[in-house]
């Protein structure tokens, strides 16, 4: 493997002789898309735009979507949602590192939600990162993250096959998961083999 400004380069070997390729093309030519950072409007609309166009490409194969990220804004993780539950074409999550919060949330949207052995989920409340106002702007933000939680929770409920209530109750907290927990509590679909070399 080389570098080319510090971008890690593939030499393949064709027919046709030695083509260098971009690690992150040779990834997406396998339908291999990442979010890794915190979830905003930047990072999700460059998943939601790789989804759109590997579905166009092929809506038959599936789309492993690679997630370890701190979490980050409802909005934007929610877009991520919709894309994935709007496109035809199967969207499997894996879960490397630590998929937190809103990160967690895309992660149990995925058809099949694989974590890597050492993987970890954390799910809780949305929280309020700074507020200040009047008592009735505070309200509105203290009202509407309520909305979230109730749309979250029921979202993850869905996706565990659990009672919204008995979600509401992890979320009110701190809650992690390794992954036998993940998989036992129906948040995950599976853990990977370290015998099976990837996905």
């Amino acid at each position: 493997m080389d570098y080319i400004e510090n971008q890690p380069i593939l030499i393949l070997e064709s027919s046709r002789g030695y083509t260098s390729v971009r690690l992150e093309d040779e990834l997406y030519r396998q339908r291999k898309i990442f979010l890794t950072t915190e979830v905003n409007t930047e990072s999700a609309s460059s998943v939601i735009k790789q989804l759109m166009v590997l579905n166009d490409f092929d809506d038959t194969a599936p789309i492993s979507l690679y997630i370890s990220s701190p979490g980050g804004s409802i909005d934007s993780g929610m877009a991520i949602i919709d894309v994935i539950k709007s496109i035809k074409a199967e969207v499997d999550t894996i879960c490397i590192g630590l998929a937190a919060s809103m990160g967690a949330v895309i992660f149990s949207c995925g058809k099949r939600r694989i974590m890597y052995p050492s993987a970890k989920l954390l799910i809780h409340d949305p929280l309020i990162m700074e507020t200040g106002g009047s008592a009735l702007q505070i309200k509105a933000v203290s009202d509407s993250l309520l909305d979230y939680r109730n749309n979250i929770g029921k979202l993850l409920a869905d996706n565990c096959g659990k009672k919204l209530e008995e979600i509401l109750e992890l979320t009110s907290k701190d809650t992690f998961f390794n992954a036998k927990e993940a998989v036992d509590f129906g948040l995950a679909t599976e853990i990977l083999s370290n015998t099976k070399g990837g996905i």
